[in-house]
């Protein structure tokens, strides 16, 4: 950018000051302003200011590292929780239901447990489920947040511990 013609007054520097606070860039400034990067990179030193945004970056990162560590964890509970319920429709009664024939009449019955397709097609989910779970805190375990590995340990083992209470 060639030389500005004005030069520079104490309302550029306020200015300079007054957007660095607001978290706008060096160059962002520059285009408010109407001043070339250097100047505003000039007018920011010499007030102390830094655009030097690895402090705020690297604490960024690691927010954003926790937030998705924390939904990780969340995902494992919820996946978890969602196949130990499933686990229970294994052995509890269950509605069976048919519409057909030449009025689509509705038919149903409960059953003393799911028949042996439906419990396949629950196995599968929790399965799905389980797999799920284990995958979150195989990454979790890579990335090194140990205090999702025991949360997952201990649901794993109650998993375990209901499943066995709920078989004849």
């Amino acid at each position: 950018m060639p030389r500005h013609p004005n030069p520079v007054t104490q309302a550029d520097y306020d200015r300079v000051r007054e957007l660095h606070a607001q978290g706008l860039g060096r160059n962002a400034i520059a285009r408010e302003i109407g001043r070339g990067e250097r100047t505003v990179s000039r007018l920011a030193a010499e007030q102390g200011l830094s655009f030097d945004r690895k402090g705020a970056t690297a604490k960024a990162t690691e927010a954003k590292k926790a937030d998705g560590a924390a939904r990780r964890a969340q995902l494992q509970l919820d996946a978890l929780e969602a196949a130990h319920k499933l686990m229970g429709q294994m052995f509890q009664p269950a509605l069976v239901y048919n519409f057909g024939g030449k009025e689509n009449d509705y038919n149903s019955t409960t059953l003393e447990e799911p028949p042996f397709a439906d419990k396949r097609n629950i196995a599968t989910a929790i399965q799905a489920l389980a797999a799920t779970a284990l995958k979150l805190a195989e990454y979790d375990k890579a990335t090194g947040n140990e205090s999702e590995k025991s949360m997952l340990t201990d649901l794993r083992q109650a998993l375990i511990d209901a499943r066995k209470s709920s078989t004849p």
